[in-house]
């Protein structure tokens, strides 16, 4: 009977103890504060600005006609190598060659003219001389005769132009290159009576092209020419290609009210994997450093969550930053002054840090690192 008073008596005693003993653990665990690093290294940094572009020849030559007919032979096709004065295509030639036949008995005829105007001007000369007719009478005798000798020069000049009309008929290369378009087939009419139709496409050389870059005005202040950058095409994502820019241009494209401007960058394309119109992943190369003292961007962003660690305000000077170090499990302030970065790490140009030391880049608390659904509240007996 004893003994159960005293158990009981006992279990009322150390209960209370064990309760209160798990509650301050629980509370201290539960303010105490766990935090994710990373260490400062040495590496590069390169500020870049990106922007989207096209892929063109250097140099496209469109060959198109200068007049109308009917499409009757192809001599060249997509991807053929053509060289200067390669005939292309030919159009029906019967219309231009019947007018070359008019036009030259035209000729005939006017020669035929000027051949009876000049007898009778002679004649006249010969009868005026003798007082037969008037002197008027020649002068309309020589009028006939000048204007006979304009008719021969305007029909053969009919004839040139019936001549060289019927020479257009045969599409010829202006340029040696390759076709990279054909808009015609066998059989197709083209009109050349407005606008003259574009039958042929020809890029010069496809190993040295160039890109068509749309840059926003905010950053175009920032490239300049012979200025170097890298691109991407989505058909080989993991090969960069290397780039010149070679022209900014001054006229500016507005689009909803977003100011753009074209740069024309330079590219070597040696093994012909580039191919015109493909989109380039451009990275203009604003500023590049080697082996500098660098530290992660989160480094930056974080900022203690209590107020105790955060006395220090930070400067105003154009660069300088506040990091935090973690000594003895606690955010030690350190003033930095920054340089370049590249939207994942920032140069550090001075101040009291060196490779190795552990910066702050994120805080947990010890509730965050239970396990989702588990209890908080333990007991300690020991």
């Amino acid at each position: 009977m004893f003994s159960s008073r005293v158990r009981i008596i006992l279990f009322l005693i150390i209960l209370p103890a064990i309760v209160l003993y798990g509650y301050f653990s629980l509370r201290n665990e539960s303010g105490k504060m766990h935090y994710k690093t990373h260490a400062v290294d040495h590496g590069d940094i390169a500020r870049t600005i990106s922007a989207n572009g096209t892929l063109t020849p250097l140099e496209l030559v469109d060959v198109g006609t200068q007049i109308s007919g009917r499409v009757i032979q192809l001599f060249a096709d997509f991807n053929d190598l053509v060289k200067t004065g390669q005939i292309l295509a030919k159009l029906d030639p019967a219309l231009l060659d019947a007018q070359l036949q008019q036009s030259k008995a035209n000729l005939k005829s006017a020669q035929t003219a000027l051949s009876v105007a000049i007898n009778k001007a002679r004649r006249s000369r010969d009868l005026v001389e003798k007082g037969f007719i008037s002197r008027e009478a020649m002068d309309d005798a020589q009028e006939l005769l000048d204007s006979a000798q304009a008719q021969v020069v305007v029909n053969q000049a009919q004839i040139d132009r019936d001549r060289t009309n019927l020479d257009y008929s045969i599409i010829r290369s202006p340029v040696s290159g390759v076709v990279i378009a054909r808009n015609v087939n066998i059989g197709q009419t083209v009109a050349a009576n407005f606008q003259t139709p574009i039958l042929f496409q020809i890029a010069r050389d496809l190993k040295q092209m160039q890109i068509e870059i749309s840059v926003v005005e905010a950053d175009i202040g920032q490239i300049h020419d012979g200025q170097s950058m890298v691109f991407t095409v989505d058909a080989f994502q993991d090969r960069e290609f290397p780039a010149v820019v070679k022209q900014i241009r001054l006229n500016p494209t507005i689009q909803e009210n977003v100011v753009t401007y074209s740069v024309i960058a330079t590219v070597i394309n040696e093994d012909g994997s580039l191919l015109p119109g493909m989109t380039a992943n451009v990275r203009f190369i604003v500023n590049e450093k080697s082996g500098v003292l660098r530290v992660p961007n989160a480094a930056l962003r974080y900022r203690p969550s209590r107020k105790e660690f955060s006395g220090t305000t930070e400067t105003q000077l154009l660069g300088q930053r506040l990091l935090y170090q973690l000594k003895n499990n606690r955010p030690l302030p350190v003033k930095v002054i920054t340089g370049i970065t590249d939207g994942s790490f920032t140069e550090i140009l001075s101040g009291e840090l060196k490779v190795n030391d552990e910066l702050i880049i994120e805080e947990t608390n010890s509730n965050k690192q239970d396990k989702p659904g588990a209890s908080n509240f333990r007991f300690r007996m020991f």
